[in-house]
C-alpha cells in the first residue's frame, strides 16, 4: 500500500451529498452536493470538478469508497454503482462506508454520539456510537428504523449524547423540548459545551460527508479491509416504499 494513497469518495445517501477527493486521511478538494434533484445527475460532474481542481488524474485514484447506507434508497444506488464502476473499469479496491459511522465522525470525538439521518414519514435512521478519536469509532447499538419519539425515549436516561446528522438539525426543537420536559440537561451552544458530562448537545452541521468517508476508507485500507466491486452491497436498514407496499398488498389479501 502506498504511504499516502489516494482517496475518491463519494456520499449520496443524504438529500445534497458531497464528493471528496483525498490523500490518506488529509483533505484535497472536496464539493458539497446542490439540491437540484437526483444525484444521477450531479455526480459525475462533482467527481470530474474534484479531480480538476486536485490536478489529479482518475487513473491516479488508488482507492474508491461510498457511503453504503443506511439513506436514500436511489441516492445509495447511485454512488455505489458509480464508485463500483470506476472501481472494476480501473480494477482498484473499494470500500462502502456505513453512512452513519461517518455523520458520527462529524461530531467529534465523544464517549456517546447517536447520529441520526432522516428516513421520511417522521422516522429516522439511527445508531450510537463513541468516537474515541479518528482511528477508532465503536458501535454502542445497532442501526435503527424508527420514528423520532421512539428513538428519544430509548435515550431519555442517557445523560450525555453529542447529537449529530442532517436530522439532529431539522428535528433540533423538538429534541430539545423533550430533554427539557424530561429534566435532562441540554444546551444549544456546542462550542461552548465541556466536553466532560456535557448533557445533551448539537454537533455542528456537516455538509461534506464525503470527507469523513474517505477517512473511514482510508482507516480500513490500512489494515487491508477493502473488496471487490462485485462485494460492494447497499446498507438499506429498512424495506424498500415498494417492498412495504407488497407486504401490505399481500397481507391484506391474506
Amino acid at each position: 500500500m502506498k504511504d499516502n494513497p489516494v482517496i475518491l469518495s463519494v456520499e449520496t445517501a443524504t438529500r445534497l451529498g458531497s464528493v471528496c477527493l483525498s490523500r490518506r486521511n488529509e483533505v484535497v478538494v472536496s464539493v458539497a452536493g446542490e439540491n437540484v434533484g437526483s444525484h444521477s445527475n450531479t455526480l459525475l460532474r462533482q467527481i470530474q470538478e474534484v479531480l480538476a481542481r486536485a490536478q489529479v488524474s482518475l487513473g491516479e485514484v488508488d482507492l474508491f469508497a461510498a457511503a453504503s447506507g443506511p439513506g436514500s434508497f436511489t441516492g445509495l444506488r447511485i454512488g455505489l454503482a458509480t464508485i463500483k464502476g470506476l472501481a472494476a473499469t480501473l480494477n482498484r479496491p473499494c470500500i462502502g462506508v456505513p453512512t452513519l459511522q461517518a455523520v458520527a465522525l462529524s461530531g467529534g470525538i465523544s464517549a456517546s454520539s447517536v447520529a441520526i439521518l432522516p428516513a421520511g414519514r417522521g422516522e429516522v435512521f439511527a445508531q450510537r456510537f463513541a468516537v474515541n478519536s479518528e482511528d477508532s469509532i465503536v458501535e454502542l447499538d445497532e442501526p435503527s428504523h424508527l420514528p423520532l419519539a421512539e428513538l428519544l425515549l430509548r435515550y431519555t436516561n442517557e445523560p450525555d449524547i453529542v447529537w449529530c446528522g442532517e436530522a439532529a438539525q431539522s428535528h433540533r426543537g423538538t429534541i430539545f423540548n423533550w430533554a427539557n420536559e424530561h429534566g435532562v440537561k441540554v444546551s444549544e451552544s456546542f462550542a461552548d459545551t465541556p466536553r466532560q458530562n456535557p448533557g445533551w448537545v448539537f454537533a455542528p452541521a456537516e455538509a461534506v460527508l464525503a470527507g469523513h468517508v474517505a477517512i473511514l476508507a482510508g482507516l480500513r485500507l490500512q489494515r487491508g479491509d477493502t473488496a471487490d466491486p462485485n462485494s460492494l452491497r447497499a446498507l438499506y436498514v429498512r424495506p424498500s416504499d415498494a417492498e412495504l407496499n407488497s407486504n401490505a398488498h399481500n397481507a391484506a389479501r391474506n
